[in-house]
């Protein structure tokens, strides 16, 4: 497995993360023993950067990824979020970075995880009522503390950025980033390249419709929330699919998947990006892994430009986009 600097304080992590929200919510159903085997196997073929979060099965996803990485804690590099408030029983939402609450959630996930520290704590989303540099600044009572290693953000604006950076230096940045998301590439990227930020893409298969795997929305399981999402409804679902149809074609000229194509053009966007593919079975790490291992030249470059440029999925990436910093 090859390794990627995140940031400029010091972090290094594999070039492909796993992203583990799916073990516990929000895709349709639990299997704790093939999400425990899919981690071991990704921790065994070199992956050293998990993604959890708080609100991930209301603190489950925490317990089970903290459960399996602790007995390889030394290499093991555990980013998780606070910020999105979903009360215990998961059905409330609301964003919260007051600094008390920052304290307390992050006491939480060091409990719920077993671990002595955070490598990488982000601000879920950012909370519009609270001034930026008061959330960071408590953030960074954490690192001073011993309780967290490195920060960062998800889903923030460039103004909110550079003054979070500002208060405090911030490691990385997550954000939804894939073929059919490219708006990060207008001002988000430029601007944590230019401060030195980690680019940390969330989602980097269309949360699953780039592997060519859905091609109906019966393929989905009847509690999985893709059913309610803008790009998999109706006449948008069946034009995004014709993109991905498309993109399919050019992976099998190129002899990979339609999973590894869509990640290797993720990879090929530099190397301070490190994107995060969630899974919670073995057989797709596998194939998300291989991704690795393909090459795209300027040529495929533009091709998949042409195929998929910027703006060409049909629907929001979210039914709701409230809570999106702009």
């Amino acid at each position: 497995m090859k390794t990627r600097k995140l940031g400029s304080q010091g972090l290094e992590v594999s070039a492909l993360g796993l992203g583990c929200m799916g073990m516990s919510d929000f895709y349709g159903g639990r299997d704790e023993a093939e999400s425990v085997a899919t981690i071991n196997l990704a921790l065994d073929r070199g992956v050293t950067f998990l993604d959890t979060a708080d609100m991930y099965g209301v603190g489950a996803n925490e317990e089970l990824v903290g459960r399996v990485v602790r007995e390889r804690r030394e290499w093991v590099v555990v980013a998780t979020k606070f910020g999105i408030d979903r009360g215990a029983d998961g059905k409330g939402r609301s964003i919260n970075g007051r600094p008390d609450y920052v304290r307390h959630a992050c006491d939480a996930s060091l409990k719920r995880t077993g671990l002595d520290v955070i490598d990488l704590y982000y601000q879920h989303r950012v909370d519009p009522d609270v001034p930026i540099e008061e959330t960071v600044g408590a953030m960074a009572e954490l690192v001073t503390a011993g309780k967290v290693k490195y920060l960062g953000l998800s889903e923030a604006s460039p103004a909110t950025i550079r003054r979070a950076h500002a208060a405090h230096p911030i490691t990385a940045l997550q954000t939804e980033y894939s073929l059919w998301s490219r708006d990060p590439e207008a001002e988000i990227l430029p601007t944590v390249r230019e401060l030195g930020i980690g680019f940390v893409p969330y989602s980097p298969l269309g949360r699953g419709f780039l592997t060519g795997q859905i091609t109906a929305p019966d393929d989905l399981a009847a509690d999985d929330f893709r059913r309610h999402h803008p790009r998999f409804q109706g006449e948008a679902f069946q034009s995004n699919l014709d993109l991905v149809k498309a993109v399919g074609a050019m992976a099998s000229d190129k002899g990979c998947t339609p999973a590894q194509l869509a990640l290797a053009w993720v990879l090929a966007q530099g190397h301070d990006v490190v994107p995060i593919p969630g899974t919670k079975r073995r057989t797709y790490l596998e194939d998300n892994l291989g991704a690795i291992d393909v090459t795209l030249d300027a040529d495929d470059i533009a091709r998949i430009d042409a195929i998929m440029p910027p703006g060409a999925a049909e629907g929001q990436r979210y039914a709701d986009m409230a809570s999106i910093d702009r």
